[in-house]
């Protein structure tokens, strides 16, 4: 069985491949299907969480998968689906995702006193799921996306994103040529008009193409939601921020049906110090994808019910 460290080792290992090769697993192209968007657990109906986005992200990529539901192997044979078998050209054991689950463990400690104690972690284990893609049977079949017959045209409706950004009232101000989120300050209290807990975006028609206003906006209000779910900014540091912000908007808006541009000139700078600090810190990933998917929690539970979360 693999360490603790070897399992962030061997995660960090991936994603720092998929970004070497400018693939960003957290973003995922946008569809309107019903069965497309962040992944859940088809059984329990829950939203994965943590690391584990991203681990299926990039299983999707390398298999051209497009639903949203995954099960384990038992799961889907007692719903009747039965896992494709593994093709030839992907070695053994690669043909699932694995993913974490946290479980908490108790071990029972001697204190400086001599007393014996009871402490409690949480461990990682790994387990494997398939996505319906991968599955025969009727009931993976009503998860798959299903090709549209095309139109010729496309009408981009941005409703649930600004129903999502009214609801925040969050205070959003147009003008100028920067997106920006200004902070309170470091005391906790909220300065005059001028500075302090808004959001600076340039005009709306200024956006070309259009979705890039709602990509934007829902970047800074990833910022606007660090103060609001107890992520220290100052101490983690302005790339880790970005980071966390970069992947909670690209889980908001495959939630919201914003199409996702592929031109992520605003964040390659930040690019090299996310790759170094992978590198010398394997737990760094683990820590921006757990904040980028409290942000998005935070930020849907505006417009949303509560949803139940696969930890991890």
């Amino acid at each position: 069985m693999p360490s603790q460290k070897q399992i962030r080792e061997e995660i960090t290992a991936k994603i720092i491949e998929a970004l070497e090769k400018n693939v960003k697993p957290w973003r995922r192209p946008w569809t309107v299907s019903p069965n497309s968007g962040r992944p859940m657990n088809f059984v329990s109906h829950r939203l994965y969480q943590g690391i584990n986005p991203l681990l299926l992200e990039l299983h999707s990529l390398r298999f051209n998968l497009r639903s949203k539901w995954y099960a384990t192997y038992r799961q889907w044979q007692q719903l009747g689906g039965q896992v494709k078998a593994r093709p030839k050209d992907v070695e053994p054991g690669h043909w699932g995702a694995s993913i974490i689950l946290y479980r908490p463990f108790t071990k029972t400690v001697e204190n400086d006193k001599g007393d014996q104690e009871d402490h409690e972690f949480m461990l990682m284990r790994t387990f494997v799921v398939f996505n319906a893609d991968q599955v025969d049977g009727k009931v993976a079949e009503r998860l798959q996306v299903k090709d549209e017959p095309a139109t010729g045209i496309i009408l981009p409706n941005y409703g649930p994103a600004e129903e999502l950004i009214a609801a925040t009232q969050a205070e959003i101000r147009h003008g100028g040529d920067r997106a920006y989120y200004s902070r309170p300050l470091p005391n906790g209290s909220w300065p005059d008009h001028t500075s302090g807990d808004f959001i600076m975006l340039p005009p709306k028609h200024r956006f070309d193409p259009s979705n890039a206003y709602y990509e934007t906006a829902i970047h800074e209000l990833a910022h606007w939601s660090e103060v609001r779910t107890g992520w220290d900014h100052g101490k983690q540091g302005y790339a880790m921020g970005e980071l966390c912000a970069e992947i909670a908007a690209s889980f908001l808006s495959t939630e919201l049906g914003i199409p996702q541009g592929e031109d992520l000139s605003n964040h390659v700078s930040y690019l090299a110090s996310w790759l170094k600090e992978m590198k010398d810190d394997p737990a760094y990933i683990f820590k921006a994808s757990t904040q980028a998917s409290r942000v998005a929690d935070y930020l849907l539970s505006f417009v949303r019910k509560e949803e139940a979360v696969v930890a991890g």
